[in-house]
Formats: structure tokens, sequence, C-alpha cells
């Protein structure tokens, strides 16, 4: 008898605790009901691009660009100098634009001076080294170049530690340097500036300081993105040139120096190796030719951030489109003089008749090919844009053509199966 009630009293205690366990969650359903029943319904939807644009412009930069932003840019631009990024991708002709505004005597200039985080950082994957980059940017661009001491290691970072310093019109010009004349136009004899005496990093600040416009060519931004922070920023104001060129001469052009490209080459992979679209171009098939399946990897991954940039441009706020610049390789050889007052015009500088000739006599040289593939030289830029029609097989073709054609149709390229490549 006392066994059954104590049954009886256990299952009442257990029944009654639960029941106290039941009251909060009934409780907490019956407010969300009834605030569910007082707003509104919304269908659950996917973030969509004007979603993604706005938190990248942000709020109070949209509509017309005439915000507070938006003067603090023009009252910056009138006062001080202008910041200028010349965003490409390896192989594009970059280095030829490059030095367009390396000859400039108003042009204080920087050739890949990202280089040194991805040497220091390596094997980073791109994406990963995009903060860095973009922060050695807004350094440089204030002319503060104690950044490099960050990536230098054991290193003494003097004028002689920047990448590139042999072919520096500043840096091998007076004051620094009685190698070169700044105002004469032509291109630096390596040997006589490797004589130069290094200088300490604050007397580059200083000349730094002196220019009215800064320009640096870069190739290891991944995506327009990356410098809109820079280019919202008052006191930087950056404007960007981005540089084009047919996907099929570039492919050829990195195949030719796939070896030279190897490391960067794997970087950008990595930086797309958790999208299992990607995963592929990691594990090269042929392992004799691992080299080129990087190299032409990578090349899918380019079209790719082409195409994102293109869109970003598409949909960005007044204010970005005025310090955006797009330019085509193709139109910049055959058409040097009209295109080089373009981007004079863009960057408040003055044209001379020496840097025309500069200009038109890069682009009228004997031949394409070169022994050092990445040496600045005089070319002939028909023959540039052609090359790739009788160096790449009818299967390489193609395969570009496939997974570039979208970016290739908005800046008119045509594929190879049409009249002519425009």
């Amino acid at each position: 008898m006392k066994r059954r009630l104590h049954k009886k009293y256990l299952v009442l205690i257990l029944a009654y605790s639960g029941l106290l366990l039941l009251i909060p969650y009934v409780l907490d359903y019956r407010d969300k009901s009834v605030q569910r029943a007082q707003q509104p319904q919304q269908q659950p939807r996917c973030p969509d691009l004007e979603n993604t644009v706005a938190q990248l412009w942000g709020n109070g930069d949209r509509g017309n660009g005439s915000g507070q932003a938006e003067a603090e840019r023009a009252a910056n631009r009138s006062r001080s100098r202008i910041n200028i990024y010349l965003h490409a991708t390896w192989r594009t002709g970059s280095s030829f634009l490059g030095e367009l505004f390396n000859q400039h005597p108003d042009v204080f200039y920087l050739y890949e001076p990202m280089w040194h985080i991805w040497q220091a950082l390596y094997p980073g994957d791109a994406g990963s080294l995009q903060g860095a980059v973009r922060d050695m940017m807004g350094a440089l661009y204030r002319c503060d170049f104690s950044v490099l001491r960050l990536y230098a290691g054991a290193q003494n970072v003097t004028t002689a530690f920047i990448f590139g310093w042999k072919m520096n019109k500043v840096i091998c010009s007076e004051p620094l340097c009685a190698a070169h004349r700044r105002h004469e136009v032509g291109l630096v004899k390596e040997d006589r500036c490797a004589k130069c005496p290094k200088r300490d990093i604050r007397d580059l600040e200083r000349e730094c300081k002196k220019y009215p416009v800064m320009v640096i060519k870069g190739v290891r931004v991944l995506d327009l993105s990356t410098l809109v922070p820079l280019m919202r920023d008052p006191a930087v104001d950056l404007q960007v040139v981005q540089l084009f060129r047919d996907p099929r001469a570039v492919h050829n052009s990195r195949l030719k120096s796939k070896q030279a490209l190897v490391k960067e080459s794997i970087q950008v992979l990595r930086s797309k190796k958790q999208t299992d679209r990607y995963k592929r171009l990691l594990v090269p098939n042929n392992r004799v030719n691992r080299a080129e399946s990087y190299v032409s990897g990578a090349m899918e991954l380019i079209c790719d951030n082409w195409l994102g940039d293109l869109l970003l441009v598409g949909s960005a706020p007044p204010w970005l489109r005025r310090s955006y610049l797009r330019l085509r390789y193709e139109d910049l050889v055959l058409h040097p003089l009209e295109e080089l007052q373009g981007l004079l015009r863009f960057a408040n500088l003055t044209s001379s008749p020496a840097l025309e000739a500069f200009a038109l006599n890069m682009t009228r040289g004997q031949g394409y090919s070169s022994d050092r593939p990445f040496l600045i030289s005089s070319r002939d830029a028909k023959e540039a844009i052609s090359a790739w029609r009788e160096r790449l097989s009818v299967e390489q073709i193609h395969q570009v053509e496939a997974y570039c054609s979208e970016v290739m149709r908005q800046l008119g390229y045509r594929r190879s199966g049409a009249d002519a490549a425009s």
C-alpha cells in the first residue's frame, strides 16, 4: 500500500515539475505571436545587389553625392594633391601606363610598392592580404613611408629598398641623385641609377610632399571594392584608373612569363580555395605543366574580378564614377596621343611635346617579344595586340573565351568566331 502511495506522489511531483518548466515557453510563444500579429509579414529573401551596394557605399553617400562627404572631397581636391591608383593585373600593359606618369615632372610615382607585402607574407593568400595592401596605400598617399618598415625584416629602409627604384625618376633625379634630370623625358638608365647614394626614407617623404600629383601603379589589389574606403576618405580622395586588356592577350603574355608568375598565381588561387568551383584549379592534372596550370587557373579568377568591378562601377553613386576612369590597353597603344590627353585631364596635368613624342615612340617600336618580359621598352603596338592569335592554340582560345565571355562582351572584345577583335 505504501509503495503505491509513493509511486502516486512521485508521478504527481514529476508532472508538477514538468508544468513549471513549460510555463515560460508558453508565455514566450504567446508574446512572439502577439508581436508577429502586430507587425506586417515580410518574406525572407537573400541579400540582393542593392543591399550589397548600400553597405559598401554607406547611407550617407548615396543619391546624388551632394552631401557633406562630397563637399569635403571637393574642398580637399582644390587645396591638396591628387592621388591616383593605376588598378590593373599582371601582363595588361600597366608598366607602360605607369611609365607615362613616371615621365611627367609633376608626378611622384611609385611602382608596385605592395610587392613588399606579398613577398614578406608569402604564402598568404591574396584575399587575406587586401587589408594590409589598402593600409599601406593609405599611408603612402599621405607620404608616410614608415609603413615599409613593417615588411623590411632586417633590411634598412632607404630609397634603394623601394621596389623598382632603379627606374624611378624622382629617386634618380636631383635633389636625391644627379643620375637624371627630372624634367627630361626618357627612360631611366638602371645602371646609372644603381650608383645613386642610398638616401634615408625621410628624404623621400619630403620629396613626396612637394608634388601636386601622386600615382601608384599596382597589380595586387584584387577588386575595386578594396579601394572604395580610400575613395570615400576625404583626406585621400583616391582616383582610380583601371586598365583592361583582351583576356586572350593577357593569357598569352602570362603563359610566356609563367615561371615568373607562379607564386602570385598560387596566392590568387588560394584566395578562392574555399569555393568548390575553384578547388580544381589548385590541383593540376598534368604535373609536367604545373606552372601553366596555375597561371591559367588564375586567369579565370582575374576575369571574375574584372566582371565584379564593372558591375560595381555600374551601380556606383555619381561621386565614385567621377573618380574612376576605365581604359583599354588596345586603345592606349593604338591611339596613344588621344588617350594620353584623357589621362592627363583626369589627373589635372598638362602635356608637353616631349611626353607626347615619348608615348608615340613607345608604341612604334620594332617587334613585340623581349628577352625580359617585365622590361619597359618600345614595342610594336599592333603586334602586341594580335600576337595571341598566332601563339595560343584553338583550345586555349576557346577556354579563355568560355570563362571570360561576359567580361569580354562588356569591354567590347569579340569572340574569335566573330569578324575581328575590336
